[in-house]
């Protein structure tokens, strides 16, 4: 169960505490169960992504428990759909925050919903592009007149 406590500085902010006497895993590991480098690691929390406090040993090294792993994934999906850094640092933010901001979170997820839409839509007008061209090849390909796909007769240009 995630445990809640107050940041003292933050007043109003909670931040997720990991359960008492979980070891966590080495930043490699975690780096290999969630498919990023462990630079990629670093970087989301020194970039303010990572909502929990990344635990450390005695030395200074980090200790990632699950919650981290989860929300590392959430913020990798999110930055592969294309929400900038701030916006996902945003996001992190008002997770972190608690209750009360839940319509900002949703109109942030919204809008970052809409902007994946319009790329999926260029992405499909694109690919119908492209199928129209392998189109062509098959076609010129299996008439045996694929010599005209690269010199062209006529004023449009077909390959």
């Amino acid at each position: 169960m995630l445990e809640v406590k107050p940041d003292s500085e933050l007043g109003r902010r909670f931040r997720p505490v990991h359960p008492e006497g979980e070891p966590g895993i080495a930043i490699a590991e975690a780096a290999r169960r969630t498919g990023v480098s462990t630079h990629t690691l670093r970087y989301y929390e020194r970039a303010g992504l990572v909502i929990t406090d990344v635990g450390r040993t005695h030395g200074g090294r980090r200790r990632y428990h699950q919650i981290d792993l989860d929300w590392i994934r959430v913020c990798t999906r999110l930055r592969a759909t294309g929400m900038p850094i701030r916006t996902i640092r945003r996001y992190a933010q008002l997770v972190a925050a608690g209750h009360g901001n839940e319509e900002e979170r949703l109109a942030l997820m919204e809008a970052h919903r809409a902007d994946v839409l319009a790329r999926i839509a260029e992405l499909q007008e694109n690919l119908e592009l492209i199928d129209h061209k392998i189109g062509v090849y098959r076609g010129r390909l299996d008439a045996g007149s694929a010599d005209r796909l690269w010199a062209p007769t006529t004023g449009t240009p077909t390959g």
